[in-house]
């Protein structure tokens, strides 16, 4: 399903938020790192900007970039992913309870154990596959329904316009966590969702450079006030370079990730026939649950996959550091490829299958990328 765009996707990802610097001509964005802006004579702003915590020229870009990417109105920028996630979170606390995706980021599952019960809201996790689970979960008084698809690290994929029907019937929410498939293969918002999140760290920063996060919408003025608010009260604000190296990397994002995407879709294929392969997880594959409903839902199927090793945790642990490409290393989205025992990476409380291995695909030769993995299976 294309989004609903007066402009193809290559065209914003390269304009949006950006144009000739007003006072110099300058094609590339500048870099303001100024913590301070002077006052008017009658102490306004009427330039916009205060103080670099309350919104600063490179943040505003970036949200409005990523904003138009997603087919939003507003966007707030966050030093991270985890900043982002809690901002939402907050907003939602405010207004009732919490139900929320199973299969979910560990970070996002902390915040929904340790950090968010201190406001005293009430959070439900189900498996948002399930939309029979949703339906009797959602209530009157869920004020946001929060799914990831694709999940991780399983890779499971949620309707997201059954789920945004399923939260409006019930007066709530619905966002949705687009890190893994960016708004090159999936809008939330043209699916129903309210809000879309991103982990900037990842796809849309796209070098392993810097720590971001986003959060973007359509509408709902309180919650778009509410999470910038506490973006600045709590001191979360992006800061000015890493929305200048976030805005640099949106021009090359569609041709990043349908590139990754690609290779991943022939890496999954492999390794579903790989004698030391006893389950891949990646929608593109034919026989996954979520494999019609990607497709119909999504315009590719990502650059993540799972697989489990068929020797067991031993053996999967054991993995990633026989490989030579592949970098030993947590995160994803990068030009390189990262592949990580996902149990071991979260701690000893991890929920991840202990055989489970997780590889992020960089834009490294696809044939490249497949003979080091079979080696390190073979070895």
């Amino acid at each position: 399903m294309k989004p609903d765009r007066n402009q193809a996707l290559e065209t914003l990802a390269v304009h949006a938020g950006r144009g000739p610097d007003p006072a110099t001509g300058s094609v590339a964005p500048a870099l303001y790192p100024a913590t301070t802006f002077e006052r008017d004579a009658d102490t306004g702003t009427s330039r916009g900007y205060a103080y670099q915590r309350d919104g600063h020229p490179n943040g505003a870009a970036l949200e409005a970039a990523v904003a138009r990417l997603e087919g939003g109105d507003w966007g707030v920028s966050f030093a991270s992913g985890s900043a982002a996630t809690l901002a939402l979170f907050h907003a939602a606390s405010r207004r009732g309870e919490i139900v929320a995706t199973a299969d979910a980021y560990r970070g996002t599952l902390r915040q929904f154990a340790e950090l968010v019960p201190e406001w005293g809201t009430r959070v439900t996790l189900v498996d948002t596959t399930e939309l029979r689970a949703v339906e009797e979960a959602v209530s009157g008084d869920t004020a946001l329904l929060f799914a990831e698809s694709p999940s991780n690290p399983l890779l499971e994929i949620s309707d997201l316009r059954a789920l945004a029907d399923i939260a409006r019937a019930r007066g709530a929410v619905f966002a949705c966590d687009n890190t893994f498939a960016t708004p090159v293969l999936q809008n939330p918002l043209a699916l129903g969702a309210h809000m879309v999140v991103h982990s900037a760290t990842k796809y849309l920063g796209g070098h392993s450079d810097l720590l971001g996060g986003v959060v973007a919408g359509a509408g709902l003025d309180e919650w778009h006030a509410d999470v910038r608010g506490y973006a600045i009260g709590a001191g979360a604000t992006l800061a000015p370079f890493n929305a200048w190296l976030l805005l640099r990397s949106l021009p090359t994002l569609p041709v990043r990730v349908r590139t990754q995407s690609a290779a991943a879709a022939e890496l999954a294929r492999r390794l579903s026939g790989h004698p030391a392969v006893a389950e891949v997880h990646y929608p593109g594959l034919p026989d996954q649950p979520g494999h019609r409903l990607a497709t119909r839902q999504m315009q590719g199927y990502g650059a993540m996959i799972a697989f489990r090793h068929a020797d067991g945790g031993a053996a999967a642990k054991a993995l990633p550091a026989r490989t030579r490409l592949f970098t030993h290393a947590t995160s994803l989205g990068g030009v390189e490829s990262l592949i990580e025992h996902r149990a071991s990476s979260e701690g000893p409380d991890s929920t991840a299958p202990a055989e489970l291995i997780r590889i992020s695909v960089g834009l490294e030769h696809v044939e490249d990328l497949w003979d080091d993995l079979a080696r390190a299976l073979e070895a």
